[in-house]
């Protein structure tokens, strides 16, 4: 008879092949990475760069467009070849999107996510109301696909237009369920908003968490540049983490992926600090 700890401890051996539901139930959470974070690895060498982040101890990664040349089975082979869980979301970019969720289908993944919309649709309410149209049209291909779509927060979104934000359109036109939010904590503080009260508003609709850590003392920001980065490694920025997880777990939050947008001239050894740092407060 297998025993709670015994499952535990199989899980623990099997964990690089195990599903999310099958983490869930041996009551442990996967330490994800964001694949985008180290692009410049990985483009050079796809599966080299995979084992290099499962040596770290990371679980899971989460694709974004290096790779999608190759068939989805390759990609998803290459993945799961290197100790990793097999991938259960993906960006895929606002243009290319008509063309991905296909591939989406075909990698594997529960969840594909437009990461940002285009540069020309973020200074006007009307972008805004274009993107939602587009965004519930693509959640409703992929719930055919039998896939979860989703959207990632910059700062961006948050620029006001008169009493309302591009993320307030984005949110309130769009079908919560062909559209969840792969919520950004880093971007949410830069836009001067607090990612626990986010989640409180917004509820399951929020399935993801990008752990991204932020220094303190910055004014807040929606241009996403250089005056908008702060980044840090996670556990040793100004969020409280502790209180983003609470909230997440409330909320039944499923997948907490690391990233870093300007990672500095080591990126293991700061993907190292972070993989450490947010192990320990997802324990």
């Amino acid at each position: 008879m297998l025993t709670r700890r015994g499952f535990v401890g199989l899980c623990a051996a099997a964990a690089p092949l195990m599903s999310s539901e099958m983490w869930a139930a041996a009551g442990k959470t996967p330490v994800g990475l964001q694949l985008s974070t180290i692009g410049g690895l990985a483009k050079k060498d796809l599966p080299g760069t995979l084992k290099a982040v499962r040596a770290i101890g990371y679980d899971e990664v989460e694709m974004y467009n290096v790779g999608y040349e190759l068939p989805a089975a390759t990609l998803r082979s290459m993945i799961v070849d290197a100790g990793l869980m097999p991938p259960a979301s993906a960006h895929f970019e606002y243009r290319d999107l008509p063309g991905q969720l296909d591939y989406a289908k075909q990698l594997g993944v529960k969840y594909a996510i437009c990461p940002m919309l285009p540069k020309d649709q973020w200074m006007s309410a009307d972008g805004f109301h274009t993107a939602a149209k587009a965004l519930n049209d693509w959640g409703r291909r992929a719930q055919d696909l039998g896939i979860q779509f989703g959207f990632h927060n910059h700062d961006y979104e948050f620029r006001p237009f008169g009493e309302t934000t591009g993320f307030d359109i984005l949110m309130a036109e769009t079908d919560p369920k062909l559209v969840c939010l792969e919520m950004d904590c880093y971007w949410i503080t830069q836009s001067g908003h607090d990612p626990v009260q986010m989640m409180q508003k917004l509820g399951r609709r929020v399935r993801m968490i990008h752990m991204k850590d932020r220094k303190g003392g910055f004014p807040p920001s929606f241009d996403m540049g250089d005056a908008s980065a702060h980044f840090t490694e996670v556990g040793t920025g100004a969020i409280d983490w502790a209180a983003v997880i609470a909230e997440a777990r409330k909320i039944g939050v499923e997948h907490y992926f690391v990233e870093h947008d300007r990672i500095g001239p080591e990126p293991l050894a700061s993907l190292a600090i972070s993989y450490k740092n947010a192990k320990r407060l997802l324990a």
